[in-house]
This record gives structure tokens, C-alpha cells and sequence, in this order.
């Protein structure tokens, strides 16, 4: 059975730390919001057939005319919009309720790396349909890392070699993504991965891709901007 792909697009951030003054999903980036950048990237990739984008309650119709102008063609893929909850974890969840029948492949995607290209989302979800229930694209880490007590003490310094630095878009079976956000255990997780950790499961990771960086801070806008300024982004 050919699975069909979902991918949940995170767009309900306020973008505090970015300092645009509105939600960072529409934040400016080369003369376009960080979504439509986004949506570029999930566009792009073929095997993609549904695209929920969980954005703030006030910007719902401007989430469907982003995607409006951004849609390859007027069928494919099918698009839904829904509101965002409290927290992260809460908007996932918002839109695992709009899933459709089909759809088997789920992937979870945050607007504030809006640089992924249509690439990486088709190497997420190869090594889902390889067998792997939950894959993410990761990076290997370059600076040295320390693990520190509460009062700034080192107590380890863990080999770079077995470190990644994690990154979005984030792909699982669909059941299985759905039973961790339905059995949530142990400390919060910090990724819809460290969710089905916490449950028992086994993570993939694949290799990420550089133009997949986190947009958080002005600097990162800059960072951003470079990359498509000088050709770096292909979307």
C-alpha cells in the first residue's frame, strides 16, 4: 500500500525573540513572509498531497491567501488551515485532527526553518516508507559541547561525533506519531521525536540539510536573507 503524506506546517508562533512585531509565520523575509517561504519548500516536493498549517486564530485568512498564491496548481496539494493551541504540542495535535483517512506518512514542519528545501522533505519521507517508523533530518554538531549543573559547573563533555543537531521536517507513520502525542510520558519533549521516544520508539536520523536553519533571531534573518541573496536556496 502506497502511503499518502500529510505534512502539519507549525505557524502559530508569536516571534517574540524575532522582534517583527507580529506573528514570526509572517514576519518578512526578502519581501515575503516566513510562510511562504515555508510553503515553497512542502510545495515543492511532489509526494506531498495534504497541507495542514496551524497558524493563530487571527491570521486564518491570511494563511489561505498565502497559500493561495504559493499552490503549484489550483488541485494539488489539498490545503487546510486550523488554529493553533497553547503550546506546540497542542498544535500538532490540532492538526492531527484534520488528517484524512489516507493519509498514512505524517511530517511535522516549523515555519521558522522556511528555508527547507523540497529535497529534504523527500528524504524524510523515503526513509519512512524504507521501514523506519520515525525519521529526522539532522546535522553533525561542530561546536564542543558541555553538559553544566544548575550553577555553571561542567560535569561532561559528550563526543561531537554521536551528536546531531536536530532540525524539521520530522516524519512518522502516522499511528505511531498519534500514540505519542495520545500518551505523553516523562518530562516535556522539545520535539514531536522526543514524544515518541518518551514512548518506547526507535528515531531515525537522515542527513539535514544547512539551508534548514532555525529562524529565531534577527541574526538568523540575516543569515536567511544571505542564502537568498546569493543563489544558496533553491525552493
Amino acid at each position: 500500500m502506497h502511503l499518502k503524506v500529510a505534512v502539519i506546517l507549525v505557524a502559530a508562533g508569536s516571534g517574540e525573540r524575532l522582534g517583527a512585531g507580529m506573528p514570526k509565520a509572517f514576519a518578512p523575509l526578502c519581501g515575503e513572509s516566513l510562510l511562504a517561504h515555508a510553503l515553497r519548500g512542502v510545495f515543492g516536493c511532489g509526494e506531498v498531497g495534504h497541507v495542514i498549517i496551524v497558524a493563530p486564530a487571527s491570521r486564518l485568512d491570511q494563511c489561505w491567501e498565502i497559500a493561495g498564491h504559493n499552490r503549484l496548481d489550483g488541485e494539488h496539494p489539498h490545503v487546510d488551515v486550523v488554529v493553533g493551541g497553547m503550546d506546540r504540542s497542542a498544535s500538532v495535535e490540532a492538526g492531527l485532527a484534520v488528517l484524512r483517512p489516507d493519509d498514512g506518512i505524517v511530517l511535522v514542519h516549523d515555519v521558522a526553518r522556511c528555508l527547507a528545501p523540497p529535497d529534504l522533505f523527500a528524504r524524510v519521507i523515503q526513509a519512512v516508507r524504507a521501514g523506519h517508523p520515525a525519521v529526522v533530518p539532522g546535522l553533525p554538531v561542530t561546536d564542543t559541547v558541555k553538559v553544566v549543573d544548575a550553577g555553571g559547573r561542567v560535569l561532561e563533555t559528550p563526543d561531537r561525533e554521536s551528536l546531531r543537531g536536530i532540525q524539521t521536517p520530522q516524519g512518522f507513520l502516522r499511528e505511531v506519531l498519534e500514540h505519542a502525542h495520545a500518551h505523553p510520558c516523562g518530562a516535556s519533549a522539545t520535539d514531536d521525536a522526543g514524544l515518541v521516544e518518551q514512548a518506547g520508539g526507535h528515531v531515525r536520523v537522515v542527513a539535514g540539510d544547512r539551508r534548514a536553519l532555525k529562524i529565531t533571531s534577527p541574526l538568523d534573518l540575516t543569515v536567511a536573507t544571505a542564502l537568498l541573496q546569493d543563489g544558496s536556496y533553491a525552493g
